[in-house]
């Protein structure tokens, strides 16, 4: 396993030979809250693993025992004039776009606190698998804004718009079972577990087609509230992009030889 720091706060990790990335939350001290600075290593650790085409799959996770996130760093925003806030906006913005548009699949790993902003940059993730401790949420009305990351597009996508709205409106928290059985997350595990669950399922889903992978995650995101129409004409440039590559070739003279895959990635 190999290591590389974005900055003070990011960490990218690096295992299956490369094939899965671990994209670190490591600013303990503030359980991981998003300050400037650390919204700004998160966009630049996003880019990196983006251009990396070795990278197959991406896993966000958190070193603080108790959170995965936070959100927001109000201590930071309490100090800001209008216009700080204002310039902070494009950056904070580009760390929740950054892990929403990578274009290999991600999976959150999520226990204790994944509020506000926290939550969002887990909603960014494909899969969210959370352990039992995990308490996510989106409060930003209750201190007056609204979410900024993703939530209101994200979450509705999810739970459909009723139960979206309840949950931001009432800006309430919602503890992990209930969040399973509501969709909010995908898989619920033991305490503890997250981290090593959604490492695994990565290490699965790496072992897939980088090709495959990438089309079927921008089919997936292109088509989404598009009528059936259009989202079959998006799958279908999708196939397109897969069918006349190397790794269809390899992945049908594989399975005719009764082999693993050799992937070429192109």
């Amino acid at each position: 396993m190999s290591e590389e720091r974005f900055g003070e706060f990011v960490l990218v990790r690096r295992h299956e030979q490369g094939r899965v990335a671990e994209l670190v939350l490591d600013r303990p001290k503030a359980m991981n809250a998003v300050s400037t600075e650390m919204a700004r290593s998160l966009s630049g650790a996003c880019t990196a693993l983006g251009e990396d085409r070795d990278v197959r799959a991406v896993v966000l996770t958190s070193t603080h025992e108790r959170a995965f996130c936070v959100g927001a760093d109000l201590k930071e925003r309490n100090s800001f004039s209008d216009a700080d806030l204002l310039r902070q906006r494009p950056v904070t913005r580009a760390a929740y776009t950054g892990v929403l548009e990578l274009p290999v699949p991600t999976v959150a790993a999520v226990h204790g606190f994944a509020l506000g902003g926290g939550f969002e940059l887990a909603l960014a993730c494909d899969v969210i698998v959370a352990d039992r401790t995990a308490v996510v949420g989106l409060p930003e009305v209750s201190v007056g804004v609204i979410p900024g990351g993703g939530g209101t597009q994200l979450l509705p996508r999810r739970v459909g718009a009723a139960r979206a709205a309840e949950l931001i409106f009432s800006a309430r928290r919602v503890e992990a079972v209930e969040a399973a059985e509501l969709g909010l997350v995908d898989q619920l595990v033991e305490e503890g577990r997250d981290r090593e669950e959604a490492l695994a399922l990565a290490g699965r889903i790496a072992g897939n087609s980088p090709v495959g992978l990438r089309a079927a995650k921008r089919a997936l995101r292109l088509g989404q509230g598009l009528d059936l129409r259009a989202g079959l004409e998006v799958e279908d440039a999708a196939w397109r992009t897969t069918a006349f590559s190397g790794d269809r070739a390899e992945g049908v003279a594989a399975f005719n030889e009764r082999r693993k895959p050799q992937w070429p990635g192109e």
